[in-house]
């Protein structure tokens, strides 16, 4: 499926600033970037760099004081894995990738050590594999208030358990801490969302399930199967979600971290 997506930035800068941006379509097997153009104003040297395990992008730019924007545009083709939810199962730790293990423990935003009684209580019981992690998903959706405004870029998962509100940041990073909790590989997402409203940046989540990551959204506000990946890291709508099928934008299934 082709998608054209971007976005555009200003500010207004007091004094000379270093900004670091991470706003560029992931370099994923399953992404071909068709056509792409990032426009700097003023027309300021740049660094790139793309980390070799997620292949996320990164910007830096040393910006003087005034006007500054910048203008990401990018036309994809986005190739989606889909597969019954019902034949997703858990992976057994002992049976995991040492290199899937990390996402595992806890970190700064994705604090599961703080949520393992709770997420043991709530979900434990429950039957393993896609449908528990689907499960938590609607859990976060029914009892967490997304709510504009209600946290920051300090905000962990634990304290959106305790404020029973967030935004999409929050729910992920809950998302994520609840499935580490009961031995389930997670991990952050960023994206650009075909269908979301008001159109902004999205964060998701990703649970490694049966030797694959599967893609999953608490806030119900866009299709799993229309969100191009920016970044992937270690932290309203319908009740239900609007895809029916389990979604992995990795192929061909990984046996790592890495795309």
């Amino acid at each position: 499926m082709r998608y054209i997506l971007g976005c555009s930035l200003s500010y207004n800068i007091l004094s000379d600033t270093t900004f670091i941006f991470n706003l560029e379509v992931a370099k994923l097997k399953s992404v071909e970037i068709l056509t792409e153009s990032l426009v700097l104003t003023p027309n300021l040297k740049r660094d790139l760099y793309t980390t070799p395990d997620h292949q996320n992008r990164y910007l830096a730019v040393n910006v003087p004081t005034g006007q500054f924007a910048l203008e990401y545009n990018a036309e994809v083709d986005l190739t989606v894995h889909r597969a019954d939810p019902a034949t997703i199962n858990e992976t057994p730790i002992g049976q995991l990738p040492l290199d899937i293990l990390p996402f595992l423990l806890p970190s700064r935003f994705v604090s599961s050590d703080r949520l393992t009684p709770f997420a043991l209580a709530e979900f434990g019981a429950l039957p393993k594999g896609y449908a528990r992690v689907n499960q938590i998903c609607n859990w976060i959706h029914d009892h967490i208030a997304y709510q504009p405004g209600s946290s920051d870029g300090e905000t962990t998962a634990h304290e959106s358990l305790l404020k029973r509100a967030g935004v999409c940041r929050d729910f992920a990073h809950l998302g994520a801490a609840f499935c580490r909790a009961l031995g389930i590989p997670a991990r952050f997402v960023s994206c650009y969302a075909h269908g979301l409203v008001p159109s902004d940046f999205h964060a998701v989540f990703e649970a490694y399930l049966d030797g694959r990551w599967w893609l999953f959204d608490a806030t119900r506000q866009a299709d799993l199967d229309q969100q191009v990946r920016i970044q992937r890291a270690d932290g309203q709508g319908s009740p239900m979600p609007r895809t029916v099928d389990a979604i992995s934008t990795e192929i061909p299934a990984p046996q790592s971290g890495a795309a």
